[in-house]
Formats: C-alpha cells, structure tokens, sequence
C-alpha cells in the first residue's frame, strides 16, 4: 500500500500553511507529501525544526556531493522512498555526478568512487544499519577525515535518520520529485546543462 496512513490535507485552513504549501509547491512544483500528512497537524515550531536542518547543512564544511551521498546511503539503508527521491533531485539539479549516485548501492565493488569515499561510505553503512561502530573502522576514517568533518558525518547520518523514520512511520513514499527535477534541467545540443 503506498498511500500515507493519514489523509494528506489538501486545503489547509490557516493562512500561514496556505502561504507554506505555495512557496513549497513553487520550490518543489508540487506540495511535498510529508508536510501534507505530518506537519501540518503540528505546531508550526515542528516544521521549522525541520527547515532548521537544512539551514544547518549550509554550515557544512564537506562538499556538497559527500553530504549527498551520505544522505542517500542513509535513506536507501533505511529505504525511505520519498527521501531517495528527494535526495536525488537535488542532486539533479545541483548537476551532481548521477553516475556515482546510480553506483552507490554498489560503491564497494564502483570505480567512480575514491578509496576516501569507499570508506566513508563503509563508515556510514556501518553505523546506519547496526547502529553500532567498531574503533578500527572509526580510525581508518580518521585518516581520511579531521575531528570537524567525522562529527559533520555523524550530524548528517542522525539527521538523515530523523527524515526517514518521519516518512516511514507514516507510510509515506516518493512524490516523484526527481522527475519534476530532471524535467527542468535541460540538455542542450552540446550537452551543456541549462535551466528551464
């Protein structure tokens, strides 16, 4: 069954979710599910804690790709669709490499990824799906990563966390984001990428 367990309100009453449903419709070209079923029925304060994240991966030091992969490791681990999909169109219209984001449930074995983000991604997987870290794994990170960026990483995949069980919790899928995405980033004649 893909439908939320709760009924999407379409129409909200308020003037504030009015205003927030078309300035979401006008970033998204739709009004993304997850505020239809979970956060309009609370506080709006909830809704800011959320927006409040992604103010905060602004504050990243990591490059924006590494960020990306960890979030889409963590939600495909986790397997929430509409955080797959949401990830990915971002990567979309941020012109990321999409080869390396079709590669990545299979990075371990990929050449498009470094030995640096081979363990990276063994880092993330680990603590992800056993929720547990071992010192020796924690340590071939560090060669690779200073104290700033492994606590960067650990912030995403928390995060990251908070997104997916929100979504899985309340049976929600994709919106089909990423085909909004890449319907307004064009190809053109000499394969350079322009924006409709």
């Amino acid at each position: 069954m893909d439908t939320p367990f709760l009924t999407p309100i379409e129409k909200p009453k308020s003037l504030l979710w009015k205003l927030l449903y078309f300035f979401t419709r006008k970033r998204f070209g739709k009004v993304i599910t997850p505020m239809k079923v979970m956060a309009v029925r609370l506080p709006v304060a909830f809704g800011s804690f959320s927006g409040k994240i992604g103010q905060l991966d602004k504050k990243l030091k990591l490059p924006a790709e590494t960020v990306m992969l960890v979030r889409e490791r963590v939600a495909q681990l986790n397997v929430c669709l509409f955080c797959i999909d949401i990830g990915r169109a971002y990567t979309i219209m941020a012109s990321m490499n999409q080869a390396k984001f079709d590669a990545l449930p299979d990075y371990t074995r990929s050449p498009l990824f470094s030995e640096k983000e081979k363990v990276l991604l063994d880092f993330v997987t680990r603590l992800t799906r056993d929720r547990q870290m071992e010192a020796e794994l924690f340590h071939k990170l560090a060669r690779h990563y200073d104290e700033r960026s492994i606590c960067e990483i650990v912030w995403i995949v928390a995060s990251e966390f908070y997104y997916n069980m929100g979504n899985i919790g309340l049976n929600i899928h994709s919106d089909m984001i990423c085909e909004i995405a890449q319907k307004k980033v064009i190809p053109d004649a000499r394969g350079i990428t322009t924006r409709a």
